[in-house]
């Protein structure tokens, strides 16, 4: 119940997510960041959310840096897959 009612109060776990999105984009305003903050202290799923949000980021950058030619492809997807699937232990 309390749980419920800090989500309500602080953030709905769709609108964290959203911000963790835009945190990775650019900057969001300290409200966002306070917000965001408190939420994640309470809620596992927007932590796990936010670590897997991670792992993706920090592939996607390793690919785009190893090449010129920034398309992605089919072969791309699949690599980006396995590699979550592998940091993920599934």
């Amino acid at each position: 119940m309390l749980r419920k009612f800090i989500h309500i109060l602080f953030l709905p776990c769709s609108k964290a997510t959203m911000l963790m999105e835009k945190r990775n984009a650019k900057a969001i305003s300290q409200k966002e960041d306070w917000q965001l903050s408190m939420h994640l202290r309470i809620c596992k799923w927007c932590r796990a959310y936010e670590e897997k949000l991670k792992i993706l980021d920090d592939i996607l950058k390793r690919k785009r840096s190893q090449k010129e030619n920034t398309e992605i492809n089919d072969s791309d997807i699949q690599d980006v897959k396995n590699k979550v699937l592998e940091k993920l232990n599934l």
